[in-house]
């Protein structure tokens, strides 16, 4: 099993796989742990007997110092959490599930510097802390974020929209490789992204299974990518065909730290 690392912007966060001989989360005791993402409110781990994850707030002491728990922030945390959900709730009763979204249209697509906006099928969090997104998994070499941005994308295998947008992100990655880490997230198992070979993928993979990234971003269409920059402040949102070069290199100017 690959380690996940830590990604070092606020919001974004794959643990290291540290394991555990026993997990003791309220009245639960978990075998074989092996640890693979920590938030401020929960621990997400595989066990003896398949995937589990326990609130930090119902570990034993010793266990809540390893992994930093501030019950304060934890608090605020879960507040959000259940404000955000109530509201994802209401809106995901209207809108259909996650779906294709339409690719731009070639005079849609920006051609300069200034981003045009549009229709957005997910919570923004423009020029706001990035969310908390979990991937439990790196199905590629785990990337070194520290003191870049990071172009997180939304995206599945069945997705054509998403595939057609490989290509672009490939490019991106490689232009600006010294600048940027591009990461795709999708919530597809193992086995289903690794047998799709084309289009290559040369930016870095990983998996969230559990659906807990669309659900905090509520994402109803994919592909869906935010940019954030070193400090952890989201800087563009939307279909990453959107986000040319020019773009893309204005912001990073303009936000590098």
């Amino acid at each position: 099993m690959l380690q996940l690392c830590l990604l070092a912007f606020p919001g974004l966060l794959f643990a290291d796989g540290e394991k555990l001989a026993t997990l003791k989360a309220g009245k639960e005791v978990y075998a074989n742990v092996t640890v693979t993402a920590v938030t401020i409110t929960d621990i997400y781990f595989t066990h003896s007997h398949g995937i589990g994850n326990a609130k930090l707030k119902n570990l034993d002491p010793e266990l809540q110092k390893q992994f930093h728990y501030d019950a304060v922030k934890a608090s605020q945390k879960e507040k959000q959490q259940i404000e955000a959900q109530a509201l994802y709730t209401v809106e995901l009763k209207k809108a259909k599930p996650v779906k294709r979204a339409p690719e731009p249209a070639d005079d849609e697509r920006s051609s300069s510097p200034e981003i045009q906006p549009t229709a957005l099928p997910a919570r923004s969090f423009l020029n706001q802390p990035a969310p908390t997104v979990v991937g439990e998994k790196w199905l590629t070499a785990a990337p070194d974020a520290r003191g870049k941005f990071v172009l997180l994308d939304f995206w599945a295998t069945w997705c054509a929209p998403c595939r057609r947008s490989i290509p672009h992100l490939n490019a991106l990655a490689n232009k600006f490789k010294d600048r940027l880490v591009v990461i795709g997230l999708t919530d597809e198992p193992e086995e289903t992204v690794r047998k799709m070979t084309e289009p290559r993928i040369d930016y870095s993979i990983a998996i969230d299974t559990q659906h807990r990234s669309l659900s905090e971003v509520a994402v109803t269409a994919i592909p869906h990518a935010l940019l954030v920059d070193p400090k952890g402040i989201v800087r563009f949102e939307g279909h990453p065909g959107r986000l040319d070069e020019a773009s893309l290199e204005k912001l990073m100017q303009q936000y590098a730290e």
